[in-house]
């Protein structure tokens, strides 16, 4: 096996630390794709898939991802929850790639509840 260089230990470092962030550290927006049983067999992989993509053109640091259970309304998924700080928390349903990168660029990114796709405000 072939020895790493420092250079490559701290590239590496810093891929992890930034990767980390999305799921700790401080976050003005948390976004929670709600993957339980229901919501992988309606997509919910593709719907992180596309935010996580998203999120690596954006490059904020103060947005945290957080993947969670099912919330209850199976015939509502794929669910997304945004949490932005200062508003209330919108649910937004019946999810796909699509769908999450609005929601990620006009919601996140500019603070417009996309209310096609809200199920409601928790």
């Amino acid at each position: 096996m072939a020895k790493l260089t420092i250079e490559e230990l701290k590239k590496i470092k810093e891929k992890t630390a930034k990767y980390t962030s999305l799921r700790d550290g401080p976050a003005n927006i948390k976004v929670t794709v709600h993957m339980g049983t229901c919501g992988i067999a309606a997509g919910a992989r593709d719907v992180m898939s596309a935010l996580m993509q998203e999120m690596a053109e954006a490059d904020r640091q103060d947005i945290r991802v957080v993947a969670a259970g099912c919330m209850g309304m199976c015939s509502s998924e794929p669910n997304v929850t945004i949490e932005a700080e200062g508003s209330e928390p919108i649910v937004y349903q019946l999810m796909d790639a699509n769908k999450m990168r609005q929601v990620f660029k006009r919601h996140v990114m500019l603070g417009e509840v996309q209310t096609d796709f809200a199920l409601a405000k928790m």
